[in-house]
């Protein structure tokens, strides 16, 4: 273990707002909580794969449907954030999933987006907003998430993602979306090449065009896959331990993070999960450290490939940039 990691300033793509719900901000929630019950019912470890995964994020949910509940969960993600050294950062969730105790799509992005902007300005950490459709949704519920983009676009929320169970629907109900998208000039990123394989990735790219992949590892089973994503400079977000929890690599020796970086593909390195993962960004450094001897060098270009790939406003690129080559020296 290399801790000297810590202390370097971190950019993420890749964390689901859903996903990462502490045990110190659910028992400011839920008080009576013991966290034997918090480790069996929100932490995936044991998981057997994907669906397992979600089923964890459906009980988190289930705190993240008030005001004040949202308030609690964007005030302790930056704490994480602030613990990780993390300077940049896109929190991605699914508005439609926050309306069970009476919310409005509307309101729950204005909650979320109003708690963030306050936060940044008080941390210094720049964070942006993704919207995510998922994929059992239908074409009426992916559009709506697409005009919630529209209607906050002046603020922090800067883009459109597909996320949930790939292997268990197809994308068609979901194309209209991203086009709108993409006629709205609202970046994209898409879930793929994880619970399915290669042709998922080409799907996606294909009938989606996004210029992110959420994932994406399983691109490696095909050459001309990788061709394709190196061509038109596709960028990865890659989530190692998540990777791991959901089964689609056994250990860590298998993951293709380190051919992905050796062959100069965009990547970066995020924790998708964190609570579900029981990760956090100085784990996911730590474990590159020891398992394939990363160093501060590969740490600067990942970290320098994630900014250039971000959805951030030009200025805010040229100034985490310039301060993670300051940083990394």
């Amino acid at each position: 273990m290399n801790s000297n990691f810590n202390s370097l300033p971190k950019v993420e793509l890749h964390v689901h707002l859903d996903c990462c719900l502490s045990y110190k901000a659910l028992k400011k929630i839920n008080p009576k909580i013991s966290y034997d019950d918090f480790q069996t019912q929100f932490i995936g470890t044991s998981c057997s794969c994907l669906k397992d995964y979600i089923k964890c994020a459906d009980r988190a949910l289930e705190y993240m449907q008030t005001k004040e509940e949202l308030d609690i969960i964007v005030e302790d993600i930056f704490d994480q954030f602030k613990a990780d050294n993390v300077v940049y950062a896109e929190i991605r969730f699914a508005p439609l999933l926050h309306l069970n105790k009476g919310l409005r799509p509307m309101q729950v992005v204005e909650i979320i987006s109003k708690k963030t902007i306050e936060k940044s300005k008080i941390t210094g950490i720049e964070v942006n907003l993704i919207l995510c459709t998922l994929r059992h949704y239908s074409e009426k519920q992916s559009l709506e998430t697409i005009n919630l983009i529209k209607d906050f676009s002046g603020d922090n929320v800067v883009g459109f993602d597909i996320a949930a169970d790939e292997a268990g629907f197809p994308l068609d109900n979901h194309i209209q979306a991203f086009k709108l998208a993409k006629e709205s000039n609202i970046y994209c990123t898409a879930h793929a090449g994880e619970a399915l394989g290669a042709n998922s990735v080409l799907e996606s790219l294909e009938k989606l065009k996004p210029s992110r992949i959420g994932h994406g590892v399983r691109s490696v089973e095909n050459k001309s896959l990788l061709k394709k994503l190196k061509e038109n400079n596709i960028h990865l977000e890659l989530c190692l331990t998540s990777n791991i929890v959901t089964k689609v690599y056994d250990s860590f020796k298998d993951h293709p993070v380190d051919f992905l970086y050796n062959n100069e593909f965009s990547i970066s390195i995020n924790t998708d999960g964190r609570t579900i993962s029981d990760t956090n960004l100085n784990k996911e450094y730590n474990i590159l450290g020891t398992h394939f001897k990363w160093i501060k060098s590969h740490f600067l270009k990942v970290n320098i490939n994630s900014m250039e790939a971000s959805f951030a406003k030009s200025n805010i690129k040229t100034k985490i940039i310039s301060l993670l080559k300051s940083s990394y020296i």
